[in-house]
C-alpha cells in the first residue's frame, strides 16, 4: 500500500467545499489516501458521506479510510478505518473487520506503536509529530526524533501527521516517515489539487535524495 500523500477531509477549515469536493480534488493533486474525519456528523450523515466518497476512489488507486468509525466504514465500503488510542482496540477491530481490510493507529511513542504492531495494525501515525492547528486537542507535537525511534522499532508503516508543510517535509520523510497525513496544507488551499499536487511532488523528490 501507497501512504505517501494522505489527505484528511475538513469541511470547517475549507472555502465552502463539501468532504466529497475535497477528496475529489485531492485525488486529482495526487492524493494516495483519503481519510473522512467529521466529530460533528451524525452516523446517519457520516455513512452517506462515506459512500460517495467511496465512489470516487474506488474510481482510482485511492485508498479510503474513515477516522475513529469502525462501524461507518465497513457500512460505506471504506478500505480501511484509522483509530486513536482512545477508541476500539486494534486487535477487536481486527477480529470484526473482513480480510484485507487496512486499520491504521495514531500513536505518541514507541510503546504504542509497538503494541499498535501486535495487534494487527497496518500502519502508525506518529500524532502529532508537530504542533497543529487543525487538531487542537492533539497537544504538543512528539518531534522527529520520536518518528525516528518509532520507525527503527516496528515493521509496519510509519507516516507522520500533525503540522506538516511544504517546508518541512524534507525533515519528515529524511526522519524515516514512508508518507505524510495533511489537513490545512492542502485542505486549506485555495488550490486543493495544486496543493496537493506539489506536496506530492516534494515527497517523491525527498525520497529521491533531492531537496524541496
Amino acid at each position: 500500500m501507497n501512504y505517501e500523500l494522505y489527505i484528511i477531509t475538513d469541511e470547517h477549515i475549507d472555502f465552502g467545499k463539501t468532504h466529497a469536493e475535497i477528496a475529489e480534488l485531492a485525488i486529482a493533486g495526487g492524493a494516495d489516501v483519503i481519510q473522512l474525519r467529521d466529530k460533528s456528523c451524525s452516523s446517519r450523515e457520516l455513512i452517506r458521506i462515506g459512500r460517495v466518497i467511496h465512489g470516487i476512489t474506488r474510481r482510482s488507486s485511492t485508498i479510503f479510510i474513515v477516522n475513529d468509525r469502525l462501524d461507518v466504514a465497513l457500512a460505506c465500503g471504506a478500505d480501511g478505518v484509522h483509530l486513536g488510542q482512545g477508541d476500539m482496540r486494534t486487535d477487536v477491530a481486527r477480529q470484526i473487520a473482513p480480510p484485507g481490510f487496512i486499520i491504521g493507529v495514531s500513536v505518541r511513542n514507541v510503546e504504542e506503536a509497538c503494541r499498535a504492531e501486535r495487534e494487527g495494525a497496518d500502519y502508525v501515525a506518529l500524532s502529532p509529530t508537530f504542533s497543529t492547528g487543525s487538531k487542537p486537542d492533539a497537544g504538543p507535537g512528539h518531534g522527529l526524533d520520536m518518528l525516528r525511534e518509532i520507525q527503527r522499532n516496528v515493521s509496519v508503516t510509519v507516516i507522520a501527521i500533525g503540522g506538516i508543510h511544504r517546508g518541512n517535509i524534507g525533515e519528515v520523510i529524511a526522519a524515516g516517515a514512508a508518507g505524510v497525513a495533511v489537513i490545512s496544507a492542502v485542505v486549506g488551499a485555495t488550490d486543493i489539487a495544486a496543493a496537493a499536487r506539489d506536496l506530492k511532488n516534494l515527497i517523491r523528490q525527498c525520497k529521491a535524495g533531492g531537496h524541496p
